[in-house]
């Protein structure tokens, strides 16, 4: 039972550690922000990563992801991967020359967010991007876990990749990890952390990686899972490589309010939804049989209710209501360890009201629901 501190009412579903409850933050956005923005300094001060994306007056533009940190004299970017020595920004991660990420191989079929139409786990797009009518038994997903983010959500299931920001390594060049996408590699998948951060290195390994594919006349796949606070830029050049090689852009839509997004994750969403109408729009009608874009949502609960769904939902039908949408289980994870998993009741609640609006929806991660 966690108790809202701005109104004092007591529910199941209220997080005690993030201290605010639904309704305070969309009626009373300034005192639960106030709260929630505590609760970030804390967690990110344990990594010594700063609190929120620095504005300093006579720092240095980054520019890689959507934060636009402009980082002063001996401090670092929100990432944690750029900092400011003696006024010039130094890169510890996210260059062709350096990424800093975990990766293994995945063996297909895999529990991608994308299962349901992935080439590698159904046989989408075969012969032209999957080598089975089915599901690639046999063939592996390089998947490329980033460890960094442009985010800090409270309630995040891969929370420890703050361990590698903190640390800057282990770091890899985007030309060694393209070797590891060999013959039996058919897809390759970056995620985190998120891959936003270090936009430039997935860029360049999927360029080697695709090259190298394309000269032996061998299927590969390149995917990203991302929140989608990149640079417009680099989302664009993402999608373009998506699009070439039957892959896709999965964005983690984790809300549809501004104000909700600032306190479950730190920062506002409004470059990720702009993000993601612009692949839309771009891209989406120029390969409707194996979508090269999707959108998920993590079924908080006492957050993300049907309300937040219904918004998220009509947004992405207004740019196709064909486009993929998966709606997520929550498991107690990180900060927000103290809420229940999702119920059934809500999942199906949520899908039901964006099935009012699109075409293909799916509930993930069923085996979690209460």
């Amino acid at each position: 039972m966690g108790k809202c501190l701005v109104c004092g009412e007591k529910a199941m579903a209220t997080s005690n550690r993030l201290g605010v409850c639904l309704k305070c933050i969309r009626g009373k956005p300034e005192k639960a922000l106030k709260i929630t923005r505590l609760v970030h300094a804390k967690s990110r001060g344990i990594f010594g990563l700063p609190s929120e994306p620095p504005r300093k007056a006579d720092g240095i533009a980054c520019g890689f992801c959507a934060n636009n940190c402009v980082i002063g004299s001996g401090g670092s970017g929100f990432c944690g991967l750029v900092w400011n020595v003696n006024k010039r920004l130094v890169r510890f991660g996210g260059t062709a020359e350096k990424g800093v990420l975990n990766w293994y191989y995945d063996g297909l079929p895999t529990n991608c967010v994308s299962w349901w139409f992935c080439p590698g786990c159904t046989g989408s797009g075969y012969p032209k991007y999957a080598y089975k009518p089915k599901a690639e038994y046999g063939y592996a997903n390089l998947a490329v876990f980033y460890g960094a983010c442009s985010y800090d959500c409270l309630f995040c299931q891969n929370w420890h990749y703050r361990h590698l920001s903190a640390k800057h390594k282990p770091a890899m060049s985007a030309e060694a990890l393209a070797t590891k996408a060999d013959q039996h590699v058919s897809c390759v998948c970056y995620f985190g952390g998120d891959p936003s951060a270090q936009m430039p290195h997935s860029l360049e390994v999927s360029r080697i990686a695709l090259e190298k594919a394309n000269a032996a006349k061998r299927i590969l796949r390149i995917c990203w899972e991302t929140n989608g606070y990149m640079n417009p830029k680099l989302a664009e050049k993402a999608a373009k490589y998506a699009l070439e090689s039957g892959g896709n852009i999965k964005f983690d839509l984790k809300t549809w309010s501004e104000d909700l997004n600032i306190a479950l994750c730190g920062v506002s969403n409004k470059p990720t939804l702009e993000n993601f109408k612009m692949i839309g729009e771009k891209f989406y009608k120029k390969r409707k049989e194996l979508p090269v874009l999707c959108a998920s949502t993590l079924l908080v609960p006492g957050y993300l209710d049907v309300e937040e769904i219904k918004n998220i939902a009509k947004f992405i039908s207004e740019i196709d209501p064909q486009i993929p949408y998966t709606l997520l289980a929550f498991y107690p994870c990180y900060v927000m360890k103290d809420l229940p998993t999702t119920s059934k009741k809500q999942a199906v609640e949520c899908q039901k009201i964006a099935e009012e609006y699109l075409k293909n929806t799916k509930i993930g991660n069923a085996h979690l629901l209460s």
